[in-house]
């Protein structure tokens, strides 16, 4: 995407485009969420709320090879690999939490039990969750790294030198030299 007169991409075009492609990511992560809670329900003993957090945690993983290779592809990391993953597992697990905490609410202080309330209240926990990793995420995991400054080709950084010159100046300018101290008048004893 371009900016508004066709240069560089606006502030505003770079965060559409960045929540876009954070939801794709995160659509391929709810198919896989959502099939993975029904199958596990179906096919196991699995009580709702562990089928739903043994189905987020597989998304989890999905989600972060996404993230990191398609949304912030561009983004190299200000902290290192390491550090990413287990900001973004421990986010992951916050917001696992926030989703399946809804789930449970449902569930067990509501009574709401059957396929379509748990379907539903896992939806709707998945949307509350969503708004905290993508602000997490983007806040804390996937920042983006400090630019360094870049060096002149010729070797000499002649913006610097310009800017101490016109710094020094202003300084001259706003502190005038102070008069020399008068000396001591001499009384006559």
């Amino acid at each position: 995407m371009s900016g508004r007169h066709g240069g560089a991409p606006s502030a505003l075009s770079r965060l559409y485009a960045e929540i876009a492609k954070f939801g794709v990511v995160g659509l391929l992560g709810i198919a896989v969420n959502l099939a993975a809670f029904n199958l596990l329900r179906w096919a196991t003993d699995l009580q709702t709320v562990r089928a739903s957090v043994a189905a987020t945690a597989i998304a989890i993983v999905g989600n972060y090879i996404g993230f990191r290779y398609f949304t912030y592809r561009d983004r190299e990391s200000a902290v290192s690999r390491r550090r990413e993953m287990a900001l973004f597992a421990f986010f992951s697990a916050v917001g696992l939490l926030i989703e399946n905490g809804v789930l449970y609410g449902a569930t067990y202080g509501l009574g709401l039990h059957d396929a379509l309330w748990s379907n539903f209240s896992k939806f709707t926990g998945i949307g509350v969750a969503t708004l905290f990793r993508f602000w997490s995420y983007r806040t804390w995991v996937f920042q983006k790294a400090p630019r360094a400054a870049a060096a002149p080709a010729h070797g000499y950084d002649t913006a610097a030198f310009v800017e101490s010159v016109e710094e020094t100046l202003m300084l001259r300018v706003l502190s005038p030299p102070s008069p020399p101290p008068r000396p001591a008048s001499r009384r006559a004893s």
